[in-house]
Order: C-alpha cells, then structure tokens, then sequence
C-alpha cells in the first residue's frame, strides 16, 4: 500500500505545545533512570500492520473524560487510543480543535509489518493494587513506515482506576524506555527524521473554546523527542520519580496538573575550589646577560671626574 502525504498536515505555525486552559506542565529531570514501562499488559495482540486498530475494547472500568462517560477504546497502530472509532490517520494532526477525542503517547506512523518490529499488545492488568489497562508498542520495539525496523520505538500507554476517589477518575500514564525514529516516509520523513514528528498528549475531540487538549512540548517539530534530541522523552518525567514516566490525574472529568517541584528557598552555595594558604612561590629565572649593567672600571671613572671639574673651572672664569 503507498501512501499519500496526510493531508491534516497542520503549517509550522502551529507547531507549538499546547494547553487550552493556557496553563504548562512542569516537567521535571530530577526523577531516577529506571524502566519505566510497566510488565504485562500482553493478553491482545494487534497482529502485523500499518495504519490498523484493535476492535473496540470493554476497559474493566468507566473513564470520566472531560464529561463523556467511556465504557471502552480503540487501539491504532499510531500510537494512540481514541474513544469515538478506530483511527487510522498516520500523520500527526494538532491535538487543539480536533473532534477525535484521542489519548496519545507517541501519535507518529508506527508500522510494524516488518519481522523485526514487535506487534502492539493489550489488556488488562494491576497497578499499585488497582485494576488497570495498558497498551504497549515495546518488546524489542515498533518501527515505521515504509515496513522500516533500523530503528526501534519502545513506549507504553496506562489507564489506572480511581474510581475509589469518584465514579470515573482515573489516571493514565505514558512510559518511555526507548525512542530511535520520530517520522514515517509517507509524513515526509527520511530514514525516521524530518518532516511531520510525531506528537504527544491528548484532547476532548471538541472544537473551539470547548477543546481542552495539550500536546508535549516538541510535539511535531524535529529531532526533539529521539534519545538523542533537544528533549528526549526517556529523560524527563511528570508527576513521577521515575525517568521516562509522565503521569496525569483525571479527577471529576478534568485532568489535574501536577504540583511543580518544590524550590529550595536556601540552595546550596558552591565554595569553590578551596584555597592554599602556603602557595608555591616560583623560583627566580636565569639571568639574562643582556639585560644585566655595565659597571665602568676605575680608570673611567676618574676621567669623568677630571672632565667634570674642567668644565667647572671654565665656567668660573667666564663668570669672572
């Protein structure tokens, strides 16, 4: 199958993170390096394809999300879960006045047709004691479009149930150990780099000054999210002390920004280096023999004089 460039291509103008509530997180790179992609998850398997879905998915528990009650999702191949159909859109359009109400932590054109690729898993699973969904394009990781697997995505998507704090709370989690490409061929990408990136985040599906939605920082702009780029999704977080990890709380509907990290009123003050009291003193350099002053022998010296006191005497005499 050859694609055509996606058409939702948004201009470079808009390529910039947003929150409609016009609020940012506050990412944080004090977290610690662990795996932050979560074990299990693994009883479904979206078998090899580009641009496909999972049938429609009964989640173990409601999600409240932005006011629309989900009993269950889709997951595309794209990296994302969407609530109203199946997505098959490959280049990633702006999450801000979209209608598809989408949860997305990696939207870029995943294809896993290669046998190198790992497959998109899913299912059921616990967290931290509590019933959970998850969704994983990891293993030995995804690749993209055109059936390319030289290099290897790896990240996760979680849902866990709160609804012991209210009917429909839930969070979600995007987990990232591994990001080597970030464009398909067909979004204008060459070899995984350039053209249309992929984005992150999410968004209510509605439009206008109803969307609320938000796209990560460095969402369709390249060379940002790789392991190796401006800002590489594996060594920041959100809301967690884990690196790779960004966790959101959706409570009443509304997702609820984490708390930014604390500020130490009294930061350390760096010393310095500590000072020598009995530095080394340099040793004098040799003499230079040039430099040094001729004394003039005796016999000179007396010249001078008898010169001195001739002209003393004939300036006397002239006076007189």
């Amino acid at each position: 199958m050859i694609k055509l460039l996606d058409l939702k291509v948004l201009s470079t103008t808009a390529m910039v993170a947003s929150l409609a509530l016009g609020t940012n997180f506050a990412f944080s790179s004090t977290a610690q390096a662990q795996n932050a992609i979560r074990d299990g998850f693994n009883a479904n398997t979206l078998a090899r394809n580009d641009d496909g879905s999972a049938p429609f998915f009964t989640l173990p528990f409601g999600l409240d999300f932005f006011g629309a009650n989900y009993s269950g999702l889709y997951v595309n191949n794209n990296g994302n879960v969407t609530f109203n159909g199946p997505l098959g859109t490959f280049t990633p359009f702006g999450l801000a006045n979209v209608n598809t109400p989408i949860i997305a932590p990696f939207f870029g054109d995943v294809d896993t047709r290669n046998p190198a690729s790992s497959v998109v898993t899913y299912g059921n699973g616990i967290v931290g004691g509590r019933t959970a969904f998850g969704a994983n394009w990891n293993s030995q990781g995804v690749g993209y479009y055109n059936s390319r697997a030289d290099k290897l995505n790896k990240f996760q998507l979680v849902l866990v149930d709160r609804s012991d704090l209210g009917t429909g709370d839930f969070d979600f989690e995007f987990n990232y150990e591994q990001i080597q490409w970030e464009t398909g061929s067909a979004s204008g990408g060459v070899n995984g780099f350039g053209g249309t990136p992929a984005a992150a985040g999410y968004s209510n599906g509605l439009t206008g000054t109803s969307n609320v939605s938000y796209e990560f920082p460095g969402s369709r702009v390249t060379l940002t999210f790789l392991d190796n780029g401006s800002a590489p999704l594996i060594n920041d977080s959100l809301g967690s002390n884990v690196l790779g990890r960004y966790l959101f709380t959706v409570r009443n509907g509304q997702v609820i920004l984490p708390p930014d990290p604390p500020i130490d009123p009294d930061p350390p003050i760096d010393p310095g280096p500590p000072i020598d009291p009995n530095p080394p003193i340099d040793p004098p350099g040799p003499i230079n023999p040039d430099e040094t002053t001729t004394v003039p022998e005796p016999s000179s010296l007396l010249a001078l004089l008898a010169l001195g006191l001739a002209g003393a005497a004939t300036k006397s005499k002239r006076q007189s």
